[in-house]
């Protein structure tokens, strides 16, 4: 599992306070406290982990929306309007998350597992182990891209049509791909998982945010820096949920890393090589394309990160909740965050590559 202390964040780049400038060590800090919490008290973890409804923790997703709710108030819909003038970040998202990504994932799940690890683990695992892999390869984020576009001060209205554009080509490219990869006809496609994400990680914050936005520009007479100085001073709640989710995806999972902790850095080892080739494939035709580093960061993180909720659904559906697959996963859930933070502070200290705007 990637290591989160040694990639702090530039705040001097990124526009973050002394706070948000360790975020990597608060994380990583997070990750001990969950893992220890966890095995001190695994009853409170287990009440915390059954209040969801179709695979969508309610707790966890509430901090999610504290964490994506200042970016919804910064979208401006004149901008979204305009976004079928600047292309290049969108047609660079769909092809990396759609025509390349989950065929990378397969492609080094079974190299891994088959080849690299063949020794180590039982032919039958390692199939449940690549099963699992596929099914992240193949579900794009909805929810923490909107965290990470903040971090890397992403275009909050171009990072949305983003999103949206890959929530509607999963809800019918996602079920076909993992067809296709596992070789498995009959997927049921948890359409509650789904259109519930969709809901709260998308619609009901930026219905939300769109109301808040206008009310304060009104109140302002149009003065934008209004918004700024509201989503500035929500900073600090976001960061919060960030570190308490944190905290909370390793409490889940914390009898499991101490468990087994080779098994979990075995899966982890893909998981790492393709989040990181993904995010230099999308990140390099972007430079070479010349997008904008506040379009071109998102588009790159977006096909890294995973929709973690819909991919163990399914798993569990497919192949039962203690399978291989559904392990792997998981295992997707707890590599993510020092990931996606390391990825972060790769895409601040290199903005000055990019063309500005």
């Amino acid at each position: 599992m990637a290591s989160t202390a040694s990639t702090p964040i530039d705040a001097r780049e990124a526009g973050l306070g002394l706070f948000e400038k360790w975020l990597s060590l608060w994380v990583a800090a997070a990750i001990l406290a969950g893992i220890v919490l966890g095995n001190v008290l695994p009853g409170a973890f287990a009440a915390l982990a059954g209040i969801e409804y179709a695979s969508v923790n309610l707790v966890v997703a509430v901090l999610i929306w504290a964490m994506i709710f200042p970016m919804m108030v910064a979208v401006d819909f004149g901008a979204v309007r305009r976004v079928g003038d600047k292309p290049k970040g969108l047609i660079i998202t769909l092809v990396v998350n759609w025509l390349i990504k989950p065929f990378t994932m397969a492609a080094l799940a079974v190299l891994f597992f088959e080849v690299f690890f063949a020794d180590l683990i039982a032919p039958a695992d390692a199939q449940q182990y690549i099963a699992g892999l596929i099914l992240l390869g193949a579900a794009p984020c909805t929810a923490m891209v909107f965290v990470w576009s903040q971090l890397t001060r992403g275009d909050p209205a171009y990072t949305l049509v983003q999103v949206a554009a890959n929530d509607l080509i999963m809800i019918v490219a996602f079920a076909p791909i993992v067809a296709l990869l596992l070789g498995v006809t009959d997927i049921a496609v948890p359409w509650e998982t789904l259109l519930l994400s969709v809901l709260l990680y998308v619609l009901v914050p930026l219905a939300a945010g769109a109301f808040v936005r206008s009310r304060l520009l009104v109140k302002s007479g149009g003065d934008e820096a209004a918004v700024s100085r509201f989503t500035h001073a929500l900073k600090p709640l976001s960061i919060v949920g960030l570190l308490l989710t944190v905290l909370l995806l390793f409490g889940f999972q914390a009898g499991t890393i101490v468990g087994n902790p080779l098994l979990i850095a075995l899966i982890a080892a893909p998981i790492v090589v393709q989040s990181y080739g993904i995010f230099a494939i999308a990140y390099a035709a972007a430079r070479v394309w010349r997008v904008p580093h506040a379009i071109a960061a998102p588009c790159a993180l977006i096909g890294t990160s995973n929709f973690f909720e819909l991919a163990v659904a399914v798993a569990i559906g497919l192949f039962g909740l203690g399978s291989g697959a559904a392990l792997a996963t998981v295992v997707g859930v707890l590599v993510e965050v020092p990931v996606m933070l390391s990825l972060v502070a790769i895409a601040n200290r290199t903005r000055g590559s990019f063309p500005a705007a």
